[in-house]
């Protein structure tokens, strides 16, 4: 899936950590996501004891969630050390005092590397962090190896329309300067191929406007959603290429505003019980004949 085209892991995290600062000042796409992801959970019965914020970045979904689910144990994960240390300041005395649930834990951590046991949680909550990797499929591995069977993932990633009128603009059809992101029917092929079952996925499209272009760069850089490709030109593009740039993505202007489309993918699967041991044999699942008549 990931073909030529990958992402620098070193430039994702250092992109993040110098945005901790200013991240929550520019993240309004993962706000209005996490409430759309927050509102499909509305008519799902599940009850988790413990949830894994996956890509959780300043911590703004752990308080989400902790008003979902009081008595949840929330733990978030992150690849970027400074955006965690927002997210779990130094615990007062009181926090100390009436126990670990009133408080997640945060851990720095890759996705698909994850530091814990199999079947550790209940629910795992990903917002915005798929698009981050080239190829999902190993993180979904992982999601699927500490989830418990019957756990539930809910996640939102971005499709390949995200940032069209500026892909455009500069003229990038390969991802270099404007990252490549996955199909929705990929990753819902990952997820099955990662061991999940019933995935649930839709598709929307969300649109910000700008008075300036320079605005949308702004926004980027302090959300740390700047360029990690691989594939990136080490050097400057020259000052007319940057301008022919503009003058395209000003053909876009309508009513005196610039858009930047974001394509928004929402997906939910379930963990099965597995149907065969570590060791490749079949697991056989005996009812008893009274079961059976009730």
């Amino acid at each position: 899936m990931a073909g030529d085209f990958h992402l620098d892991d070193r430039s994702v995290r250092r992109h993040f950590n110098r945005a901790a600062a200013s991240y929550d000042g520019a993240d309004v796409l993962a706000r209005s996501v996490a409430q759309q992801m927050d509102e499909r959970l509305e008519g799902i019965i599940h009850q988790p004891e413990t949830i894994l914020d996956l890509g959780c970045g300043t911590g703004r979904d752990l308080h989400r969630l902790a008003e979902r689910y009081p008595k949840a144990l929330r733990v978030g994960v992150d690849i970027a050390p400074a955006m965690l240390s927002r997210a779990a300041p130094p615990a007062s005395g009181l926090q100390r005092l009436f126990g670990r649930r009133g408080r997640a834990q945060v851990v720095a951590a890759d996705a698909r590397a994850l530091p814990f046991a199999a079947n550790r949680f209940d629910m795992l909550w990903s917002n915005l962090m798929l698009n981050w990797l080239d190829d999902p499929a190993p993180a979904l591995a992982e999601m699927a190896r500490v989830m418990k069977v019957d756990g539930m993932l809910m996640f939102a990633t971005l499709g390949p329309d995200t940032l069209r009128e500026l892909r455009d603009a500069l003229g990038d059809p390969h991802g270099a300067r404007v990252h490549r992101f996955i199909d929705m029917h990929d990753i819902g092929d990952a997820l099955v191929g990662a061991g999940f079952s019933n995935p649930v996925m839709d598709m929307d499209r969300l649109t910000l406007t700008y008075a300036e272009l320079d605005t949308l760069f702004a926004d980027l850089r302090q959300s740390g959603s700047t360029n990690a490709s691989g594939l990136r030109h080490r050097g400057l593009s020259g000052k007319h290429g940057w301008q022919r740039a503009r003058v395209r993505y000003e053909a876009c202007r309508t009513n005196g505003r610039l858009p930047a489309t974001f394509e928004l993918v929402y997906g939910h699967a379930w963990k099965p019980a597995p149907r065969t041991t570590a060791d490749g044999h079949a697991i056989i699942r005996f009812q008893s004949r009274a079961d059976s008549v009730r």
